[in-house]
């Protein structure tokens, strides 16, 4: 019997890689339940996109697949660094200061749990 996984990716997210590592490392390994729960009472921005992107997952699961939502867990939940933005901020005597947006890539990959 083949491991049923489903993934959803969200690109291009003007969030910071180490303060959505920060949340991702709170619900990695737990029940799409357990990880909803947990985003939703987090204080962090970030916790908005990455419940988007679990949501996201899930419909794929019950669309494509046929699960059901409390048969999911996140085996694997992972961010990637997108591309900065560069701007530049004016400065005194003429000068400017460089200013770099962070945007990054989060990917959710769930599976079916093994427990019934």
């Amino acid at each position: 019997m083949t491991k049923i996984e489903v993934k959803a990716t969200g690109k291009y997210l003007r969030l910071s890689v180490t303060k959505v590592n920060r949340v991702l490392e709170q619900i990695r390994g737990k029940s799409y339940q357990e990880a909803k729960l947990i985003l939703q009472f987090m204080p962090y921005r970030s916790c908005d996109s990455i419940a988007k992107i679990l949501d996201s997952a899930v419909s794929n699961a019950e669309h494509n697949h046929g699960l059901e939502k409390k048969q999911l867990s996140i085996q694997s939940i992972f961010v990637n660094q997108g591309p900065k933005m560069k701007r530049f901020q004016p400065r005194a005597q003429g000068r400017a200061f460089p200013i770099h947006k962070p945007t990054c890539h989060i990917t959710v990959i769930l599976a079916k749990n093994n427990t019934p």
